[in-house]
């Protein structure tokens, strides 16, 4: 599938009104397409803007009041009922319209920032994660060796991303791929834990924060965390002490965060 293709098909692909077909072939191109991908992010947040109750406002007083105003005196009460919705509908498609119109600098903001949802970024992380396991999905680059893992990002990615050898821990380097997160381009690697795959997201940030997150989401545990001005997150669907285990290891030549 071509870019044009997809990106024609991303918002019916947003709404689930695409077939089975169609719904694979959308998200298999998204994962080797980060414009692709980081169009559809954009959408999705906005589609979870515009779904916010704040948005909608009933019709004021006043225009209720002058509606009543316009109508004929005689006028049948079935009759009055039914046009008492289009000033209502009206209204609400004004309100609409002015609420767009107010939250979209903010939405344009908002996007610009990106990372201020954690609850959307673990969304999405977990989401990957789950496309990932998909026939094919899984890696770019195959290897067993972080010397030929980390040089597989040169060139690919606008930083160069930290990545360990764990096998001695129990947590072996299996490969990479490319990814999009937050809006970002990202370095996913894959790990494993016995038959357990362990993805781990990495991008630059500015954000000054150390502390490590838990959470569960959908039946996935989720570790996320900032050190210096990269963040980090890990997904699997191992237990929380064997991701936590797994994420101590990962840091372990440099100061381990706090965990909340």
């Amino acid at each position: 599938m071509m870019c044009n293709d997809a990106r024609l098909l991303l918002h019916a692909y947003l709404d689930d009104e695409l077939d089975a077909a169609q719904s694979v072939a959308i998200t298999r191109h998204m994962q080797g397409c980060v414009n692709c991908a980081m169009q559809y992010a954009d959408y999705a947040q906005l589609h979870k803007a515009l779904a916010q109750p704040s948005l909608y406002r009933r019709a004021p007083h006043a225009l209720r009041e002058q509606w009543q105003a316009l109508k004929p005196a005689t006028e049948a009460p079935a009759r009055v009922a039914r046009l008492r919705r289009p000033p209502v509908a009206l209204a609400m498609a004004a309100g609409f319209g002015v609420a767009l119109l107010l939250i979209a600098p903010m939405w344009i903001y908002t996007s610009s920032q990106r990372g201020g949802d954690t609850s959307q970024l673990i969304g999405d992380a977990v989401s990957s994660h789950i496309r990932s396991m998909q026939p094919e999905h899984l890696m770019d680059i195959v290897s067993t060796d972080q010397h030929t893992v980390k040089p597989w990002f040169d060139g690919k990615l606008d930083f160069s991303p930290r990545v360990k050898d764990l096998a001695g821990e129990g947590f072996p380097l299996v490969g990479g791929r490319l990814d999009a997160l937050d809006g970002h381009s990202v370095a996913a690697l894959i790990y494993k834990r016995r038959l357990h795959v362990i993805n781990l997201y990495q991008w630059p940030v500015s954000s000054s924060d150390s502390s490590l997150e838990t959470s569960q989401w959908r039946g996935y545990a989720v570790i996320r965390w900032t050190t210096g001005d990269m963040r980090y997150i890990a997904v699997s669907d191992v237990n929380e002490a064997d991701l936590r285990q797994f994420v101590l290891a990962f840091q372990d030549d440099a100061t381990t965060p706090p965990m909340r």
